[in-house]
């Protein structure tokens, strides 16, 4: 097996951020640029449009109520009025283009929030990967284009839902309409689903297709609430998004692997969290000035998401969100008291706001699906005791591959403090203790686009 051997002091390991510091010499090749910009990267960002956003919130909002038990024969209004305009427009869009997009539905039985047997659909639009090695791993971006109002069983009164969450819904019609026109190893899945609002239906019920057929879902975002850069108490931040990631899987069962994360200390070195650290990176180099505050959260408080059924089936899942909810224009029935205009109406978005949160997703997503995939079977080998650490993992099948670089941090850090390029390695040691930082492998092609760290566990 092909090894590194990285040695430096532990102060100037434990900060040094840039791949190949002083003092280490590469294996192979020189590392690529991992700092400089993707040109195709910022193409895509510069294509997002705010209007275009907000023309696609004002026609969701024109069809009155898209309660997921509302209306479905007419072309104006309703939920089947929606999901027909949404499955037409990114058809329309991706015209020309590999995007292919369908309906995605099952019927879900009476329940707490559903009074009837009610037809869920979701419009799913794919963007097949082109490369052989990549174009299994997904990538998944979501809104919910249901909308509510307080009652959440009341499917007739007007419910315009222009932040929840035709806000998130605009986002990913966008995406998929302006990142179609570009081409990614891995493949990207931008979906429109319904029944939030009732029960996490619609994402459910994909989630758990995509686990029974085995999809390797590499990582999903939903977008929820995204839409106002204005706090209830009057206050505008339109300079950061909040950015839930979940610690410890959700899952019904610990697996083994779930297991040794908790028993070395890796609560915060999930799947998602992971995903996190790449997306707070890649949306902050490329939206310059605009901060990804990532909430050591599966959701708000006690609330939830259309990324949850995803974290339920074991799958890396994030929800994007504004930095703070006006409630009053939330969940409410159409109305002004005292002068207060309650409801979700479009005038209280913001549309510059949306459309920087969309590159973020976009910066985000093109950086994962142009990147190799996650390194495979990581180890930390515990055979012996020593104060340097000695990693291992399986080679990429990926051919543009130019080899890895180890990253690591502080045990109290949350972000990644160095990094060493080892090359195009299956095995590296690097003289600081496995009992003092937490460590994680990269991927790197020979463009520089870097793949998600994954965890080392322990190799006895």
């Amino acid at each position: 097996m092909p090894h590194a051997r990285i040695s430096s002091s532990l102060l100037a390991a434990l900060f040094a951020m840039t791949a190949g510091a002083a003092g280490a010499a590469p294996a192979g090749p020189a590392a690529p640029d991992l700092k400089r910009h993707q040109p195709q990267i910022d193409r895509i960002l510069a294509e997002i449009s705010p209007k275009r956003i907000e023309a696609y919130v004002n026609k969701l909002v024109s069809f009155g109520t898209r309660h997921t038990m509302s209306e479905t024969e007419s072309d104006t209004r309703g939920i089947g009025a929606a999901r027909r305009w949404i499955k037409a427009e990114m058809e329309r869009c991706g015209a020309g283009t590999p995007l292919q997009v369908a309906f995605d539905s099952h019927v879900a039985p009476v329940s707490a929030r559903i009074s009837r047997p009610t037809e869920i659909v979701n419009v799913v639009a794919t963007l097949p990967g082109t490369q052989e090695a990549s174009k299994d791993r997904l990538y998944v971006v979501s809104g919910h284009y249901d909308s509510r109002v307080s009652d959440v069983m009341n499917y007739t009164a007007d419910a315009p839902g222009a932040n929840d969450d035709a806000s998130g819904t605009a986002a990913v019609m966008e995406l998929a309409c302006v990142m179609a026109r570009h081409k990614f190893d891995a493949t990207l899945v931008f979906m429109t689903v319904a029944a939030e609002e009732q029960g996490l239906l619609g994402a459910r019920h994909w989630a758990e297709q995509a686990r029974k057929n085995q999809l390797n879902v590499a990582g999903m975002f939903t977008n929820d609430i995204i839409g106002s850069s204005r706090a209830d108490n009057g206050k505008v931040d339109n300079k950061q998004v909040r950015l839930f990631s979940q610690s410890i899987p959700a899952t019904r069962e610990m697996s083994e692997a779930v297991r040794q994360l908790v028993a070395t200390g890796g609560d915060s070195d999930s799947l998602s969290r992971q995903l996190a650290r790449h997306t707070k990176e890649m949306g902050e180099r490329y939206v310059k000035g605009f901060k990804v505050s990532v909430i050591h959260r599966a959701d708000r408080y006690l609330r939830g998401g259309d990324h949850m059924p995803f974290l339920e089936q074991g799958y890396a899942a994030l929800r994007f969100t504004e930095p703070a909810e006006d409630f009053a224009h939330q969940h409410q029935d159409l109305r002004t008291e005292n002068g207060k205009v309650y409801g979700d109406l479009a005038e209280f978005n913001d549309y510059d706001y949306i459309a920087r949160v969309t590159r973020v997703n976009a910066a985000a997503l093109a950086s994962l699906a142009l990147a190799p995939g996650a390194p495979q079977n990581v180890r930390l080998r515990t055979d012996r005791l020593t104060n340097d650490s000695t990693l291992v993992w399986q080679a990429n099948a990926e051919p543009d591959l130019a080899g890895y670089r180890v990253v690591w941090r502080d045990t109290t850090a949350s972000d990644w403090q160095g990094a060493k390029w080892v090359g195009k390695v299956q095995e590296a040691t690097i003289d600081l203790s496995k009992d003092n930082v937490f460590f994680g492998v990269q991927a790197v092609d020979r463009d520089g686009n870097v793949s998600v760290a994954s965890y080392p566990l322990p190799q006895r």
